[in-house]
């Protein structure tokens, strides 16, 4: 005979809610669109027109060149490296992809314009009526952490993936800054956790500055290793973050190109045998050229080349996949670099932007 309905076990113990907010938020990410399938006839390289910041000037007003991502594309289809229509456009973030990481508080904190001044470090955003706030600022960069989770993907299918945007390292769950309103690089891990069935993820940061936001969203957290090498004596000084840097190098202002190297090399070697990734994300920063004016390295054009080529021989030869996002650069010339970067990276192999076998 069937129980009664008035027996069904009232007294069984509730889910705890941090399970509850646990399977929300897995149930967000196995419903996201951020994740489709790519045909074999486009190659691992994002990008959308999207991306690129443009209003009245106003974007001129911080040094960041926020028309690089679009200038890195363009110079590459000049060369004749990249086929524009090989290109993967990613979806834009929604507010329930976002949720994945981010407090509904810190999200709707972004509806103040003032809030997201601070975080630009634009002052005439303070200014804007907020609709036009998102469109024409918060838009592209939800459109670029698209393109960053969805690099994750690509990256395991094909070896290797490349976001001409992302890296935005200063914001964490719950505090944008630095440029930075998205935490797009932990974004991209909590997608891989669960809808990749990777467990093991290598965060090489190699941006001027200490990718805090990323390292305040995994501390102590055994499944994530964060090798960041950035120079000590700039933004953003917390000192509470650092607490959570696996591998710490920490550069003084003026390091040259040879010094720069060879800590690399070192970097590399240790953590090669510190840890066993399934997964590297790789945050190349081109504000370590010489003559940037937030960086305050002297490491050369060629350097920049050289410092990504040892990246991608790493992941090569630990058999890792890797995604790479282009990070902080303010001057003109970053996207020059990073483009040459890319084309250096083709040649020798280490990524294939055309059909021909290398």
């Amino acid at each position: 005979m069937a129980a009664s309905s008035s027996l069904s076990a009232p007294n069984l113990p509730s889910a705890p809610p941090e399970s509850n907010a646990e399977m929300l938020r897995i149930n967000q990410i196995l419903t996201s669109k951020l994740y489709f399938d790519v045909p074999l006839s486009k190659v691992p390289f994002i990008y959308s027109s999207s991306y690129n910041i443009a209003f009245m000037g106003i974007e001129k007003l911080h040094p960041f060149d926020s028309a690089k991502w679009g200038r890195i594309c363009q110079f590459l289809m000049e060369d004749g490296v990249l086929d524009k229509k090989k290109i993967v456009e990613p979806v834009e973030a929604s507010e329930e992809d976002l949720l994945v990481v981010h407090s509904k508080v810190y999200l709707h904190s972004l509806k103040s314009s003032s809030n997201v001044c601070l975080i630009m470090e634009v002052p005439p955003i303070a200014l804007l009526p907020n609709c036009i706030v998102q469109q024409k600022v918060l838009y592209p960069f939800r459109k670029q952490v698209g393109g960053t989770i969805l690099g994750a993907k690509l990256a395991k299918e094909r070896g290797w993936a490349i976001n001409a945007g992302g890296g935005f390292h200063h914001c964490s769950a719950e505090r944008g800054g630095g440029f930075c309103v998205y935490a797009d690089i932990s974004l991209c891990i909590q997608y891989a956790f669960v809808r990749l069935n990777i467990s093991r993820v290598m965060i090489i940061d190699l941006d001027a500055h200490q990718g805090n936001g990323h390292e305040r969203d995994f501390p102590n957290d055994s499944r994530v290793y964060i090798l960041d090498m950035y120079n000590s004596g700039i933004y953003p000084f917390d000192m509470e973050a650092r607490r959570f840097i696996d591998q710490k190098v920490e550069l003084v202002s003026g390091t040259t190109t040879s010094d720069y190297l060879e800590k690399l090399d070192t970097a590399l070697q240790v953590a090669e045998h510190a840890f066993d990734p399934e997964l590297i994300i790789y945050n190349a920063g081109t504000d370590i050229l010489d003559g940037d004016p937030l960086g305050r390295l002297k490491v050369s054009p060629e350097g920049v080349i050289e410092r990504d080529e040892k990246v991608f021989k790493f992941s090569l030869n630990k058999k890792v996949p890797i995604v790479m996002v282009t990070s902080g650069g303010y001057m003109k010339s970053s996207a020059r670099v990073i483009a040459d970067s890319i084309a250096n990276l083709s040649k020798k192999c280490l990524i294939q932007l055309k059909n021909t076998p290398c």
